[in-house]
């Protein structure tokens, strides 16, 4: 059997694991001097009240490795073969420290998602469709899948970006004094800008307009994204193509490990660019 590990940065919370068919493996998140276990013991009321109210940013950390350790030995000397997709390598240690772990382990199969929350979502869709196959063969299409995910948000303020080191202190004050709207997705594995507009509705335009240029591939679910706030998502979908809302099948309320970063009332789009 095939047995897949997400970690908690997926953004695939703990009760849609029969859905997706995966474990989870928590992140850590730390707030202030107190650890939490990523999707199990953080709330949204706590995390996002920390996050607008505390002058000291959150901080993650790797999973606990030696529980993942244990879990997945123990299926492997069963037999089983073990897929476990993490979030970009370039944004968290945890690919390399797993993949030091089971370095010497034949059965596990290691992917670099180069991406994260719903990004990981549409890896776990192709491995799930594809269990019929041999496990070189899920890895080969997911290896083909992962440079055509798209994932696109815009955060109602630069804030966030700006305490988290995303943005430097002068880029803050000249974008917050302009209006500027950036949208920021993933590009070889990084977190970066993929386009900005001056305003909110433009930027929703600016967003809609990328979506219709790289084109969707409807063999796969379109994700509606956003961090603890839908309002400005519903405004967003009202400019996308009604086919495409059409596959919409996942409202993703963003993980706390990227959601820190764009901060609350984000929103956008995760989606597979057509061939």
């Amino acid at each position: 059997m095939i047995k897949v590990f997400v970690d908690s940065g997926s953004s695939i919370k703990q009760n849609e694991k029969e859905l997706y068919n995966v474990e989870i493996i928590p992140l850590k998140i730390l707030l202030g001097e107190k650890e939490y276990l990523d999707g199990i013991d953080l709330t949204n009321d706590v995390f996002y009240d920390y996050l607008e109210n505390s002058k000291v940013f959150p901080k993650t950390s790797l999973p606990q490795l030696d529980v993942l350790e244990d879990e997945v030995t123990k299926l492997t000397n069963e037999g089983n073969d073990v897929i476990i997709v993490t979030i970009s390598s370039e944004i968290s240690g945890t690919y390399n420290a797993i993949r030091m772990l089971f370095s010497d382990n034949e059965k596990v199969h290691l992917i670099d998602s180069r991406c994260a929350v719903g990004g990981i979502r549409l890896i776990v869709d192709e491995i799930n469709n594809n269990r019929d196959l041999p496990v070189n063969e899920i890895i080969e299409k997911v290896n083909k899948l992962i440079p055509r995910i798209r994932i696109a948000a815009i955060p109602e303020t630069l804030e966030y970006l700006h305490k988290g080191g995303r943005l430097s202190t002068k880029e803050y004050i000249i974008g917050t004094a302009i209006h500027l709207k950036p949208l920021i997705g993933f590009a070889d594995g990084k977190v970066k800008m993929v386009g900005k507009a001056i305003g909110l509705k433009r930027a929703m335009k600016t967003l809609n307009e990328l979506v219709e240029k790289d084109g969707v591939d409807i063999n796969y679910q379109f994700i509606a994204a956003m961090t603890n706030g839908r309002e400005n998502l519903e405004n967003l979908l009202r400019g996308l193509k009604s086919d495409y809302k059409e596959l919409i099948k996942t409202y993703d309320d963003l993980d706390h490990a990227i959601a820190a970063h764009w901060g609350p009332n984000a929103f956008g789009y995760i989606y597979v660019k057509a061939k």
